[in-house]
């Protein structure tokens, strides 16, 4: 199976909320970094971009938070894809804390966080959903592999 090379970042004193652990704002922007790791690997890169007019946006994300993330802890960022049809595709972040930077988590390790992601082609001259190309979709296919089980929950009623 083709895997995604995994992400890294450090978490930065200015991430840190009143509660002294890693604010919420900060796990969305690792993820989205995440995410430009991804589009460059599937070929949507900035060049892309430049070049079609079109990019991907996420029209629909569910984060889940597992643990506290302190100060300085090296986190690596693991990412799959659960799918893609003509315009659209959907992928999962799992953060993990690991000892030293640009680490992989162990066989063990249990993630900090996760966000599942679903995201839609856009051809933004157009402001209209638009077909990924070929190459790009067959690339998608190719990293695809089977859903966690946490993937597709949803929030739960509060009664």
């Amino acid at each position: 199976m083709t895997r995604l090379p995994l992400f890294h970042s450090t978490v930065r004193p200015e991430w840190i909320d009143y509660n002294g652990h890693m604010s919420e704002a900060f796990y969305v922007l690792v993820f989205g970094h995440a995410t430009d790791a991804l589009m460059i690997e599937t070929g949507l890169d900035s060049g892309y971009r430049e070049s079609t007019g079109c990019s991907l946006y996420t029209v629909e994300s569910h984060i889940r938070f597992l643990q506290d993330v302190p100060d300085a802890a090296h986190l690596t960022i693991r990412t799959r894809v659960l799918g893609a049809a003509a315009r659209k595709a959907r992928f999962v972040h799992e953060m993990y804390v690991v000892s030293e930077p640009e680490s992989e988590p162990t066989p063990d390790a249990a993630p900090v966080a996760t966000t599942e992601l679903l995201t839609v082609h856009v051809d933004q001259q157009a402001g209209r959903a638009a077909a990924f190309p070929a190459p790009v979709r067959h690339r998608f296919t190719e990293l695809t592999e089977p859903a966690p089980d946490w993937a597709g929950r949803s929030i739960a009623d509060v009664p």
